[in-house]
């Protein structure tokens, strides 16, 4: 396992905490497949990944845009970033199928960018949205 939901701090957006833990519960399958190197579950995977991604980033950034949220832009372009790793990634894997490269970027970039994202981005944007826990 790469992440315990209690790993990614709880933000004031119920909504986003469900984003969050789901994502947590594929980026593990991900992470648990590359491990064993079980190339095909890792392409299994991946498509759940980038699905899950994308609905993640783009229902929260409907829910700034609809608020008005100031820092939007800010926070989307954190998604961006992300997004171009991933479809990086993904690139690389078609080419390689390399399960250790897939383990190295959970590992060593997106577990890290997932706490701090939530941490900076998402806990400001779920106080500025409200529906509190």
């Amino acid at each position: 396992m790469l992440l315990a939901v209690k790993d990614v701090q709880k933000v004031s957006n119920m909504e986003m905490n469900m984003l969050h833990e789901e994502e947590i519960e594929i980026i593990n399958a991900f992470h648990d497949a590359a491990v064993a190197k079980d190339i095909e579950k890792v392409d299994e995977i991946f498509k759940a990944v980038e699905f899950d991604v994308e609905d993640h980033f783009s229902t929260e950034e409907q829910m700034m845009e609809e608020s008005g949220f100031f820092a939007a832009g800010i926070h989307k372009a954190e998604h961006d970033t992300m997004r171009k790793k991933i479809k990086n990634l993904k690139e690389n894997w078609d080419r390689d199928k390399d399960p250790k490269a897939i383990q190295h970027f959970l590992e060593d970039e997106f577990k890290h960018w997932i706490v701090l994202h939530v941490a900076r981005w998402d806990s400001e944007t779920a106080m500025a949205l409200g529906d509190s826990m």
